[in-house]
């Protein structure tokens, strides 16, 4: 196993959080950390704000993430959990990991006790249906298992995960009036289009959900065994109880199951999922849990989770220090997500049924977000993973024609901008761990770059995107001369000459929205005339203006590809330098109260959103590297925190966190 060892004093010592209650500020040696690092992951930070983590189970990659739902109304609850709430709902299979948009939270478990409620209710009114109220200090949460007492009912409950099933262990009062709801209604953010469900004797329930959300056509199937027989069972459509019917079908499906209960009486749910069918579902169960030990499997979970972030040792920082650098480690390795049976079969683009036979398919990929730092982190940690991620995006485009954008479920969501796959597929080839179809690859990277829509056809046609004929034109500008210079980076390792010319020429093209006077990438109308009314400071949301989640400060560093040609037109390293000063001087104001995701903001450098995150690293480039330093320090200062409020944006599938712990790696002494 490959181990990596930093030294964290110099950067997360500087610091100077305050100490969470769950460590102190104990030094502590490398063989400690090597034995207990796991013990640091803390799932709870980023459920606070706006970092739209979930607190709940989950292994590395995993297909399952278990993890309770306080709320689906939505923003701030794209995971389904926040923790202004203070009631749950209940605990669902399926979350998304600090994305910018809700879905999933399929197959909803709840235990209930007393008269039975269908419905969850309200957060105002928890009482009128099965939402029931909880403290924030009765909650556990650790890499691989979560916890809770659920005051309403007297229930505490208890969850843990494998790769394809959820684990939950339900401890009872005594009661002869004892429920466990299962409600196939409830989604995160997406609408119920069909559900059935078959009661298998007494102590099995199997059933679909599909849905429409943010993923147009998603299915999740799931086999459901009770480590108790239920003594009663009945199909719930809306507020039409059928007791004792085998199999429904409908949109509005939930399962009740009735048991006496004696005080300190466990009952155990365990339940298989699959995007295939019940089969799948029922081997996946079968293959992941085989008894009912569900400390063993508990165990299991944490085991994984402590062989990967032991695999980075560090050496200086304080408890906290440590609790954020290896929760951000964690939250990196939460996604993508495992998409394929234990047989190989998956289901595809085109929404069929496939066999990967010599990779593992994976799907989740927010690449706007994640192309910055988390692939290229799992370039260096998880190689062979990254592989597959890419096979994955590779056999994508051959059911569907494109390279994912924002793939979900087998589903494009179209959303963000740029074709960033290309650059995650750049990174493998260029950085020689490529164990894939180079010319396939090639192949799909130039269909992604001449695609006649989303302002490509402007782009290479005319050499700019007019703002009059496409949204967020600036931001798409920039963004697509920096996939065209990973497509000729490719070309030229390939060997072919002529597509290494015209795609590096293509790289150039940012430079046609450069505004000279006004010393920023600026709109121009399709005559070429520069945006009237023009403020640098004005911020713009997906869909509309002429940036992407952003403004023209945002957006006018934008090319890593040529940082030396950005340098020159701004007259040098001096200029240039000065233009990076004036940005972090701006007041740190966001005028689009629809603009969600900029945050975290010092003058107009935004943390809290990706467009910004390479920007400190310029200093770099332009000869003053005590500014990059200064500013590194200031960042992890006051945008990381050991606490549920510790990110300063949304975690984007681990992006936030990988740039946290990639930097520390580019400004640290690193071993590998």
């Amino acid at each position: 196993m490959k181990r990596i060892s930093t030294y964290l004093a110099a950067i997360l010592i500087a610091t100077s959080c305050v100490p969470s209650a769950k460590h102190t500020n104990q030094q502590l040696t490398n063989s400690e950390v090597s034995i207990n690092a796991v013990d640091y992951i803390n799932p709870l930070i980023g459920t606070g704000g706006h970092g739209h983590t979930f607190p709940g189970a989950t292994m590395p990659f995993g297909m399952v993430q278990l993890s309770p739902d306080t709320g689906t109304e939505g923003w701030d609850w794209c995971s389904g959990y926040h923790v202004s709430d203070s009631s749950i709902m209940g605990f669902s299979h399926t979350h998304l990991s600090g994305t910018g948009g809700p879905d999933y939270g399929d197959i909803l478990v709840m235990p209930q006790v007393g008269k039975p409620l269908f419905t969850p209710g309200s957060k105002d009114n928890p009482d009128e249906g099965y939402r029931s109220r909880f403290k924030k200090d009765k909650e556990i949460a650790e890499a691989g298992y979560y916890s809770v007492m659920l005051d309403d009912s007297g229930v505490k409950a208890e969850l843990t995960a494998t790769q394809r099933a959820g684990f939950h262990r339900y401890t009872f009062p005594a009661s002869s009036n004892s429920h466990i709801l299962i409600d196939l209604t409830h989604g995160i953010g997406d609408q119920t289009r069909e559900t059935w469900l078959e009661f298998i004797g007494n102590d099995e329930i199997r059933g679909m959900r599909r849905s429409r959300g943010w993923a147009a056509d998603q299915y999740v199937y799931f086999v459901a065994k009770f480590s108790k027989p239920f003594k009663q069972f009945a199909a719930v459509a809306g507020e039409k109880v059928e007791t004792g019917i085998r199999k429904a079908d409908g949109d509005n499906l939930k399962a009740l199951l009735d048991f006496d209960t004696k005080e300190g009486e466990a009952i155990l749910v365990k339940v298989g999922i699959s995007a295939v069918d019940i089969q799948g579902a029922e081997q996946n169960l079968k293959h992941d849990i085989q008894d009912w030990d569900f400390d063993a499997v508990r165990l299991e979970a944490k085991k994984a989770w402590s062989k990967e972030v032991a695999k980075v040792e560090i050496e200086g920082g304080n408890e906290e220090d440590r609790e954020i650098f290896y929760t951000a480690l964690y939250h990196a390795l939460v996604a993508p997500n495992l998409f394929m049976d234990t047989d190989g079969r998956y289901r595809g683009m085109d929404q069929k049924v496939h066999k990967a036979d010599d990779f593992t398919n994976y799907t989740l990929f927010s690449i706007w977000d994640t192309y910055r730092a988390t692939h290229p982190l799992f370039n260096i940690l998880k190689p062979e993973e990254n592989n597959d991620f890419i096979i994955s995006m590779l056999k994508k485009y051959e059911q569907s024609g494109q390279l994912p954008i924002w793939e979900l479920a087998a589903n494009e969501t179209g959303t963000m901008i740029g074709f960033h796959s290309v650059s995650i597929i750049a990174e493998a080839i260029i950085k020689g761990t490529a164990d894939f179809d180079k010319e396939l690859a090639f192949e799909a990277m130039k269909v992604a770059a001449n695609d006649p829509n989303r302002g490509l056809e402007y782009f290479n046609e005319m050499g700019f995107i007019p703002l009059d004929k496409e949204a967020n034109a600036v931001s798409k500008q920039v963004e697509y001369a920096y996939d065209m210079w990973c497509i000729a980076q490719v070309a030229k390792v390939l060997g072919k000459t002529d597509e290494y010319v015209d795609y590096s020429r293509r790289a150039g093209y940012y430079k046609n929205v450069f505004d000279k006077e006004s010393g920023f990438m600026r709109g121009r109308y399709i005559t070429g005339v520069w945006e009237e009314n023009f403020d640098p400071m004005k911020i713009s949301i997906l869909g509309s203006g002429s940036y992407t989640e952003g403004n023209a400060w945002h957006y006018t560093f934008y090319a890593p590809q040529d940082v030396d040609g950005l340098m020159e037109l701004y007259g040098g390293k001096a200029d240039f330098a000065g233009k990076l000063d004036e940005m972090f001087n701006q007041e740190s104001v966001n005028d689009n109260e629809h603009a969600h995701d900029v945050t975290g903001l010092i003058g107009q450098y935004a943390q809290g959103n990706e467009p910004s995150h390479h920007v400190i690293y310029l200093y770099n480039f332009a000869d003053q590297p005590w500014k990059a330093q200064a500013r590194v320090r200031e960042v992890l200062k006051t945008q990381y925190h050991a606490d549920r409020d510790g990110l300063s944006g949304n975690e984007d599938c681990g992006q936030m966190s990988a740039w946290m712990f990639s930097l520390l790696w580019a400004s640290t002494p690193l071993i590998l």
